[in-house]
C-alpha cells in the first residue's frame, strides 16, 4: 500500500554504506525492471495453473508495461499477458500529502502508462487518498470518466469502511474484474474487536471487489469458508475477493519471519523502509525470497490459493526504483 515513485534517500545511503564492491558489481548486472516482471509472470503462471481465472493485479510500478519503461516505448506483451488489472495509488490525490491534489504532471505521466495498460484489456483500480467530500466526489467522477475504477480512501492506513454507499453501487453479479463498478481496499482490521465483527462488516457492504489481507490482526489467516461468505454482496450479486501480498518488501509481522533475522538478516534482505518500520527491502530476484513468495509448498501464494481468494493484489512492484537509484 506504499507508493515509492520518488527515491528514499535515507535507505539508499544505508545500502551504499553497507554494500561491498563485489555486491555493487553483481548488482550492476541485474535488470531490475525485468526481474520484477519475471517475478510477476511466474506468480501468474503458478496461480493460473491452479485456477485459470485467478486475477493478478500489480500495484504501482506502471512503467513495467513498456519494454524500456518509457511511456512511448513498445509494450511488454509477456508482462501484460500475465496480469488482469493494474492498481495505482495517489493518481489524483495523495502523492505529496493526503487530501492534497497530486501534481498534474505526475497524473499526466501515470495516465499515459495506465491508458496503455487499459487499452490492452486490463482493469485499472485507482486508490486516491482524500477525505474531503468534494475531493472524494472529484476522484470518483474523474476516474470514472477515464474508464477507471476508484476508491477514495479517507485513511492511508486503509482501516475503515466508508459510511457512504459505494460509487455506482449495483446488485449485479461480478463474474470478472471487467464487470466491477467499484472496490473497497481494507487492509488493516485493527478497528474491529473480533474476527467475526470484521467479517460481518465486510459482508454488510455492497462493493464489487474487496481487497483485504489474508490475515486477521491476530496473525491467523482467513479460511476458505470465511472467504466464500464474503463473495456475495449485501443485497445480492456475486463479487470478487482479492488478497493483498507484498512481493517487494519483507514484513516482520508475517508468518514467514524468523526471529533470527532480527539480529542477522538473510543475504536477500536489505534496509528497513524508513516510512514503514518493520518492512524491509528485498532482493526480489533471489531464489530464497521467491521460495517464500510462490515456490515453496508453504508459500504465501499457496496460502492465498488455499483460502479460495479470486486474485492477488501485488504490492511494492515499484521496488525496482529503489535499486535503480
Amino acid at each position: 500500500m506504499k507508493i515509492t515513485l520518488y527515491p528514499i534517500i535515507g535507505a539508499m545511503a544505508l545500502i551504499s554504506a553497507c554494500s561491498s564492491d563485489d555486491d555493487a558489481t553483481s548488482s550492476a548486472t541485474v535488470d531490475y525492471k525485468e526481474e520484477m516482471r519475471n517475478l510477476v509472470i511466474n506468480i501468474s503462471a503458478k496461480a493460473k495453473g491452479t485456477s485459470s481465472d485467478f486475477a493478478i493485479i500489480p500495484q504501482n510500478g506502471i512503467e513495467l508495461v513498456t519494454q524500456n519503461g518509457e511511456e512511448d516505448g513498445a509494450l511488454h506483451t509477456a508482462y501484460l499477458d500475465a496480469i488482469d488489472a493494474h492498481g495505482q495509488e495517489d493518481f489524483l490525490y495523495g502523492y505529496d500529502q493526503d487530501d492534497i491534489a497530486t501534481p498534474s504532471s505526475t497524473t499526466t505521466y501515470l495516465k499515459a502508462f495506465l491508458d496503455r495498460s487499459h487499452a490492452s484489456g486490463n482493469t485499472i483500480l485507482i486508490t486516491d487518498y482524500c477525505s474531503t467530500d468534494s475531493k472524494k466526489s472529484t476522484s470518483y467522477a474523474t476516474n470514472n470518466s477515464y474508464g477507471y475504477l476508484s476508491y477514495a480512501a479517507e485513511h492511508r492506513e486503509l482501516d475503515i469502511i466508508p459510511a457512504s454507499e459505494p460509487y455506482q453501487v449495483h446488485n449485479g453479479d461480478v463474474s470478472s474484474l471487467a464487470d466491477a463498478k467499484n472496490f473497497l481496499y481494507l487492509l488493516n482490521p485493527d478497528n474491529y474487536a473480533s474476527r467475526a465483527d470484521f467479517l460481518q462488516a465486510l459482508k454488510n457492504t455492497r462493493y464489487d471487489i474487496l481487497i483485504i489481507d489474508l490475515f486477521f490482526h491476530d496473525g491467523t489467516s482467513f479460511t476458505a469458508d470465511e472467504v466464500a461468505q464474503l463473495k456475495t454482496k449485501n443485497g445480492g450479486g456475486k463479487r470478487k475477493v482479492v488478497a493483498y501480498m507484498s512481493i517487494g518488501e519483507a514484513e516482520d509481522y508475517r508468518y514467514y519471519w524468523q526471529s533470527s533475522w532480527n539480529n542477522t538478516k538473510p543475504s536477500w534482505m536489505d534496509a528497513v523502509n524508513p516510512d514503514w518500520p518493520g518492512n524491509y527491502k528485498v532482493k526480489y530476484w533471489e531464489a530464497d525470497w521467491q521460495n517464500i513468495i510462490y515456490k515453496n509448498s508453504d508459500s504465501y501464494l499457496n496460502k492465498i490459493l488455499a483460502a479460495g481468494f479470486d486474485g492477488v493484489y501485488l504490492d511494492i512492484i515499484d521496488a525496482f526504483e529503489y535499486y535503480e537509484k
